[in-house]
């Protein structure tokens, strides 16, 4: 029954792994689709993907956001030993191939792509853009695909003006909500650990997140999902009930105006078709 499900509609997303312990995202269709990140296994990525009748045969390219472990621990034989293009900028590779984490260097399957110019893989319009975090060089995607536009920020230090430039146009968006302040501020990490993460470089806390959806809210967008949520900082409740509350204030009703989903550390999210 999944699967007769999954083949009702032409375009899908759903969430392998998110946080810390590793991050991968799959958008696609019953003929092709991509990974954006290869943070995480690859049974465990096989597994997810059968999980949806998805032939990991059809995964198609990889878009890397940045250099940092979470994101890329098994790009390099996700990327030669199975033949997967791995799309990022220059300076990204760089950081992967220095990257200890990453066993096997990527050689012919290496894409180099720039920064607010598209390319295009099948139907996929693709456009990656500046997104601050203390990586070596960090983007988020726009991917845009018959009339749809899905956006993706990640690792976001601060919102600048080009991520709310690519987000205000999301049909569909994953972003970030990786901590509560109050739980960081009384938490068990050491201060220049908790200075790291709010000193403009690290990550988005819930409020700031929340805030930011809904500055940029309009009745195009139908999916937001919260990605990259700490372990130690956040819980799923708290983030999902913070954002809900921030749109609630403003007349915007989850569930009925915008679909609102934390994604998980490490269970595959449910299915969005589109």
């Amino acid at each position: 029954m999944q699967y007769e499900l999954f083949t009702q509609y032409k375009y899908k997303f759903f969430s392998l792994g998110s946080g810390s312990s590793g991050n991968c995202y799959y958008l696609g269709t019953n003929e092709y689709g991509i990974l954006i990140d290869a943070g995480i296994g690859i049974r465990a990525i096989q597994k997810a993907l059968r999980e949806y009748g998805v032939s990991f045969s059809k995964i198609m390219a990889i878009l890397i956001t940045h250099d940092h472990a979470d994101h890329i621990k098994t790009v390099g034989c996700l990327g030669d030993k199975f033949n997967i293009p791995v799309y990022t900028t220059e300076t990204v590779h760089q950081g992967i191939h220095r990257n200890r984490a990453v066993r096997a260097s990527l050689i012919n399957s290496r894409r180099i792509i720039e920064k607010d110019i598209p390319f295009s893989i099948k139907d996929f319009e693709i456009t990656a853009f500046e997104v601050p975090h203390d990586s070596i060089d960090n983007v988020g995607y726009r991917i845009r695909f018959e009339g749809q536009t899905f956006v993706l920020v990640t690792d976001v230090g601060r919102i600048t003006d080009k991520i709310r430039k690519y987000a205000s146009e999301a049909n569909h968006l994953v972003i970030e909500a990786n901590y509560d302040e109050y739980m960081l501020q009384t938490g068990k990490y050491p201060y220049y650990l908790k200075q790291r993460i709010v000193n403009g470089m690290g990550h988005l806390s819930n409020r700031l997140s929340a805030e930011f959806i809904v500055s940029i809210y309009n009745k195009n967008l139908q999916n937001i999902w919260l990605c990259h949520l700490s372990q130690d900082n956040n819980h799923p409740e708290i983030a999902f009930k913070t954002v809900e509350k921030a749109l609630f204030t403003n007349g915007i009703k989850v569930g009925i105006n915008v679909r609102l989903e934390t994604l998980s550390r490490y269970k595959v999210s449910g299915l969005r078709e589109f």
